[in-house]
């Protein structure tokens, strides 16, 4: 479905300036709808290189009521309607006929329209389809009515949607919710049972009509601040720690005067103890993730300590190869104990798997590691699997592919860089296409033994690598020398599927 903002520049001639007006009206303009008991469609002239039309305008907004069944099955945005009538008419009682593409579209329905005008322009209209709908007129639903040709008024005047601010936040009260209807005084004029229930939860009980709302409760003086600012307020108002009620005021003007206030009342006790038990969810998962990282910190320095013990140069290898794995999955759940979840920003742990590559070289020799691109985030399934094998990847580059010993010999069968001078360079290439991980990672160091398999490796780190890529994340992976001959490099390249 095509945005208002789409639409617009496509099909009208209207100014950004009435674009963002008519977007903040389409921010607030269920009000209208739940008070209508009706749905409405925001139309607007179609520019002059539009196919000739009877009355040719473009529907930009539509919106069903959340408090009575909907006329309109069709979603309408984007088509054109032929209206047969004086589209700026204001008022309860104005019909019309209306077609969509040539053909008079449901003609038992009703049109009243009224025209939005921002700078004294009318931009665009209003349509309020009744009719079709067989139910008996309640007396709330004729108060409603009431507070409706209030708002439709404003709305003919460019005073509403307000210029300063926006109506509708997310979470606000529904007319549904509660309802109370204020005078110029902020005197109760009337109010809903569910608004009656509110203020009850407020340990309001006096009969609120006729009583100035400040009067009833000091806490409810948002609504005679949205009167004298002359724009809506939103207000959280709690009587005890365990009770909250949602209380948001908007100003009905008439002729630039304040004539009273539509006050839409929620009770949301339950939401807030829901928050309240998800963000004590989310803080014992941070809580598990950090105690998770800091025994896994204790285990890499246990072994780390084991290793400057040992005589054996192979027992102390193997021991910081272990403290080294430990290490990578320490930083995943580092980076879940800051966020608790289902998904990981890979590209924190990626900076701190090259830091820890880049200080483990010994050498004199100047080793360079280039990212380009990134993964995104990750399922944090897939992430600590994927972290410690391309540690290891990353790793077996830094210390195996620019071992140094006399210039242009071979040992073992294997060619090393040819000058000390030359700089070694890993380079690891990162994409994320939504389906799946693919990850390239080479280096122009000494190569690949001949006939070297990753399938019939010996290597134990790269067995883990091997058995962590296809095994474990379902995916494949390749190393292969770049070229024959010193310097030929190295490249690996592994894809991972995201769906696991």
């Amino acid at each position: 479905m095509a945005t208002l903002t789409e639409l617009a520049t496509l099909r009208t001639d209207l100014e950004p300036e009435v674009i963002d007006h008519l977007q903040r009206f389409l921010g607030s303009w269920s009000l209208l709808a739940d008070l209508a008991f009706s749905d409405l469609l925001l139309t607007v002239p179609v520019a002059a290189t539009t196919p000739e039309h009877a009355s040719p305008s473009v529907v930009v907004g539509q919106i069903r009521p959340n408090n009575c069944p909907t006329r309109l099955t069709q979603d309408l945005v984007g088509r054109i309607l032929d209206l047969d009538g004086d589209a700026a008419a204001v008022g309860p009682g104005h019909s019309e006929r209306w077609c969509l593409n040539g053909e008079v579209f449901a003609p038992a329905l009703r049109i009243e329209s009224i025209p939005v005008r921002f700078n004294d322009a009318h931009v665009a209209t209003v349509l309020r389809v009744t009719g079709g709908l067989q139910h008996t007129v309640s007396v709330y639903e004729q108060l409603y009515a009431d507070v409706y040709n209030r708002l439709g008024r404003m709305v003919a005047e460019g005073a509403f949607p307000f210029a300063n601010a926006d109506v509708y936040v997310e979470g606000s009260p529904r007319v549904g919710d509660g309802v109370i209807v204020v005078d110029h005084e902020a005197r109760v004029e009337f109010a809903s049972p569910n608004a009656v229930n509110a203020l009850h939860r407020l340990g309001i009980f006096q009969p609120p009509d006729g009583r100035v709302l400040t009067e009833l409760a000091s806490t409810l003086d948002g609504v005679t601040e949205a009167m004298d600012l002359v724009e809506p307020v939103v207000d959280e108002v709690s009587q005890t720690a365990s009770v909250a009620v949602l209380v948001q005021a908007v100003p009905l003007v008439a002729s630039g005067v304040v004539t009273g206030a539509l006050v839409l009342i929620r009770d949301v006790t339950d939401v807030r103890r829901l928050d309240r038990l998800v963000l004590s969810k989310d803080t014992a998962i941070r809580e598990v993730h950090h105690r998770v990282k800091n025994n896994l910190q204790t285990i890499s320095s246990l072994l780390s300590l084991q290793a400057r013990r040992v005589d054996s140069d192979e027992s102390r290898s193997a021991l910081l190869e272990a403290e080294r794995r430990v290490r990578s999955i320490a930083l995943v759940h580092e980076v879940l104990s800051r966020e608790p979840s289902d998904q990981v920003p890979f590209d924190d742990i990626l900076t701190s798997l090259v830091a820890m590559a880049k200080d483990s070289v010994i050498t004199d020799q100047r080793i360079e590691i280039t990212v380009n691109g990134d993964l995104g985030e990750v399922d944090a399934e897939i992430a600590t699997p994927l972290a410690v094998a391309m540690a290891e990847l990353i790793q077996n580059a830094v210390e195996h592919a620019f071992a140094l010993t006399t210039s242009g010999a071979e040992v073992e069968g294997q060619w090393v860089i040819r000058h000390e001078d030359l700089a070694g360079e890993v380079i690891l290439d990162l994409e994320h296409d939504g389906g799946e991980l693919r990850v390239t990672i080479t280096d122009n160091g000494r190569g690949l033994p001949q006939g070297f398999s990753i399938e019939t490796t010996t290597s134990l780190g790269l067995s883990i690598v091997r058995n962590l890529i296809v095994g474990q994340l379902g995916g494949q992976i390749e190393m292969r020398s770049v070229a024959e001959g010193p310097g030929g490099g190295t490249v690996t390249t592994f894809t991972v599927p995201l769906e696991q």
